[in-house]
């Protein structure tokens, strides 16, 4: 299974389309989003081409490929023009004999940790900023934004298939890799 995983359109038509774009060089089998697709936020800036009329429009024709956790920005007014469900706090994964615990970061995150085995991911949205770092117990893993980048980083998604994760611009450029190790029983 081939995963693409992006956060934080925030209601940008403009990357939305630049994304599916790269959605669709990829083949990817399945669309995980990591919360916050169709509102800015009172923190953020207006994305370009903020229009969450279209984003909803251009998301709504592949439901059945997307799963979606709720990130802070998104709300039950945000599901009624949704197709696709987006109210979940969480959902999981797994891979390679790895659970990878899929959630927005506004209420999990490094501060706030749900309970994961050594060697578990977990990925999440949020801080616009990709990253890749190891903890005593889990790796904690981030695509970044797909319209609203922070700390000078790429708009970027993230690939998973046999157990590696891949960080990419919207142009489609490696630019991190991280491979989960196959957990023998």
């Amino acid at each position: 299974m081939k995963y693409f995983i992006a956060s934080d359109i925030h209601g940008s038509a403009y990357y939305c389309k630049k994304m599916l774009e790269a959605w669709e060089k990829e083949e990817a089998d399945r669309i995980v989003f990591l919360g916050d697709i169709l509102y800015h936020g009172p923190r953020n800036p207006l994305p370009e081409a903020y229009n969450p009329k279209e984003v909803a429009a251009m998301l709504n024709p592949l439901a059945d490929r997307i799963f979606c956790v709720r990130g802070n920005c998104d709300s039950e007014v945000d599901q009624m023009v949704l197709d696709f469900p987006i109210l979940a706090e969480y959902c999981l994964i797994a891979e390679n004999g790895h659970t990878v615990f899929i959630t927005h970061g506004h209420h999990y995150n490094l501060d706030s940790q749900p309970l994961l085995q050594k060697g578990d991911v977990l990925l999440h949205g949020h801080t616009h900023v990709p990253a890749c770092t190891s903890t005593e117990t889990f790796i904690y893993l981030n695509p970044g934004s797909v319209s609203l980048p922070k700390e000078d980083s790429h708009h970027s998604y993230m690939i998973l298939e046999n157990g590696m994760f891949q960080w990419k611009t919207l142009n489609g450029e490696v630019y991190n890799t991280y491979t989960i190790e196959k957990r023998i029983l």
